[in-house]
């Protein structure tokens, strides 16, 4: 009899005969359920599967389980280890039977050992394993043990058995037959990226190590890892980034790869001494991120538009600056996106690249093998480009062949670290570029911060309180000219974790290199006299752009205070 799978598979024409022979004959061999089969191959994406299996075998297919509140009983009576192994979480009881979530309806014996547990006839329900996952985390969170429970029967084990075969890219979700410890750093790893964080860093301290996630710019504390096993983390940690694990004196850095189901992401990671032990810093990097149009990143009235002008140029530099963290390479990808074409020649290098753009060629500098970015640009030069994005501009050698290549009519885009968009010109200044060439090269400068956005699923109108007033005062802006008077803000909701606020924008300001901020650089005027100038011409400064998306309810008042200065004007 024909497996209800394979049938559906050939009547939705998903794979070819030959696949599916070539399946068949791996699930003889390995003795693997087909489903795992199918997935390990790479036939077929999880979600395509899970549809497949749903007509198959006439089983419900859930796609998100996000507003699902798991039933006591399953929390109390299932350890979390035994459900994230198997990815089962229950769904709802009615009655005498509990519909269960599962990934893998052929693994029979774990529905087995789930129903002797709760005592209760089951009902599977088809979901994906990150979706499981999530709900897991989700549901247990509250149970005090729950570091503990996940890492199990742990018992001082050497730690050097931790340093074990690790695939070029790790998926986190595979936990099964893996040690304790293993499964408790996929699990921070997990939980780093379904609620979004950039970073997480592993803290020590005299009595534990504190987990913290740094969330749209924001750090927050999560569970703490018992004190016994901060060594075997740490040492964890260390093995997927290839550092020395026997080093534990001096700073290391590494990077490794990870996979959350069909998703890539590229970690570094980096690690110092302290006198509690290492200090653990982990950067995310989702290489299957989402590219974002100029519209989305908080380009608006006048800034959208002269911007677009200047990346249309077909020579010149674009700088754009700001601190580490201010998604300056964000709106450099977004400018290449909105400008790519078969026609141009578009190439970029970059430390590290962040995100993967089609059409267009991309070099990673390797310092330790002399590729920096002054060398790279010279290559570069050599490859025929019309457009050239250099991550940053760090001395005067990488300064100088950018303006070189200006000259020469290409279009160049960098980054560099100022505080606002006429310091730009100064800085060059300083790193020794002559005036003359910085005011006949730059063609626009623009400086950016970002802000916390406003959740929109739990966003309100409300009076401004004493402290809003004072802030309003701050940003000049005048209570009449919020609409009806009333600052919008976020009460706070599961999917923004109670802050109020959900994903970031950017505030801008952007200053365009004309005549008279041309004669001012070659006069070496300080960027306080460009900014004073250009205020009066109409030039719009990170505060004020701030002060706008306040009146437009985009964020609030402390967010926009919270990353700007008082103008100098």
């Amino acid at each position: 009899m024909q497996n209800p799978l394979i049938q559906t598979l050939r009547e939705q024409k998903l794979l070819t005969e030959e696949q599916i022979d070539q399946a068949l004959e791996t699930e003889r061999e390995t003795g693997w359920a087909l489903d795992k089969v199918l997935l390990s191959k790479g036939f077929l994406s999880e979600h395509d599967l899970l549809k497949a299996m749903s007509t198959g075998l006439s089983m419900p297919y859930e796609q998100t389980l996000a507003n699902v509140a798991v039933p006591e009983a399953f929390v109390n009576k299932v350890p979390v280890q035994f459900a994230r192994n198997y990815y089962l979480v229950g769904l709802e009881q009615v009655n005498g039977t509990m519909r269960v979530a599962t990934s893998s309806p052929f693994d029979a014996y774990p529905m087995d050992d789930l129903a002797s547990l709760l005592q209760l006839e089951l009902e599977p329900v088809l979901a994906p394993r990150t979706e499981i996952t999530s709900l897991i985390n989700k549901a247990y969170k509250n149970k005090a043990d729950i570091v503990e429970e996940s890492v199990g029967d742990f018992d001082d084990q050497d730690i050097e058995s931790l340093a074990e075969a690790l695939d070029d890219s790790e998926d986190i979700l595979d936990v099964a037959n893996k040690a304790p410890i293993i499964k408790l750093v996929n699990m921070l790893f997990f939980q780093a990226l379904k609620m979004r964080a950039s970073d997480i860093h592993l803290q020590p301290f005299e009595d534990r190590m504190q987990v913290r996630y740094r969330i749209d710019g924001i750090l927050y504390d999560m569970e703490a890892v018992p004190k016994k096993l901060q060594d075997a983390v740490t040492s964890r940690m260390k093995v997927m980034g290839k550092l020395d694990i026997a080093e534990r004196r001096l700073p290391q850095d590494g990077r490794a790869s990870l996979r959350l189901g069909d998703a890539e992401v590229d970690v570094r990671i980096s690690s110092v001494p302290t006198n509690y032990g290492e200090r653990m810093v982990m950067r995310l990097l989702d290489k299957t991120a989402r590219l974002y149009e100029l519209e989305e990143i908080g380009l608006i009235e006048g800034n959208l538009e002269t911007l677009e002008e200047f990346i249309h140029y077909n020579h010149g530099i674009i700088f754009v600056s700001g601190p580490t963290g201010s998604g300056k390479t964000t709106t450099l990808y977004s400018s290449l996106t909105r400008i790519n074409s078969s026609k141009l020649n578009v190439m970029t290098i970059e430390d590290p690249i962040e995100y993967h753009l089609g059409g267009i060629s991309q070099i990673q500098v390797n310092e330790k093998k002399g590729l920096t970015f002054a060398s790279g640009l010279r290559s570069l030069l050599r490859q025929d480009p019309d457009i050239m994005m250099v991550g940053e501009v760090r001395d005067t050698e990488t300064a100088r062949i950018a303006i070189q290549a200006a000259q020469t009519g290409h279009l160049v885009f960098s980054t560099i670290h100022t505080n606002d968009a006429p310091t730009v010109t100064t800085r060059l200044l300083d790193i020794g570029i002559e005036p003359y060439l910085v005011a006949s090269s730059v063609i626009v400068c623009v400086a950016q911060r970002l802000v916390r956005r406003i959740c929109r699923d739990c966003e309100e109108l409300v009076d401004p309180d004493k402290e809003d007033l004072f802030q309003l005062k701050q940003l000049l802006i005048d209570p009449d000219e919020l609409p009806d008077g009333k600052l919008k803000r976020g009460k706070g909701c599961g999917n923004c974790y109670g802050s109020g606020y959900m994903e970031r924008l950017g505030i801008y300001e952007i200053l365009p290199i004309d005549d008279k901020v041309r004669e001012m650089i070659v006069d070496r005027a300080s960027a306080s006299k460009i900014k004073r100038m250009a205020v009066a011409e109409g030039f719009r400064t990170l505060r004020m752009d701030g002060s706008l998306k306040v009146k437009l309810g985009m964020t609030t008042p402390e967010e926009v205070l919270r990353v700007t200065q008082l103008d100098v004007v």
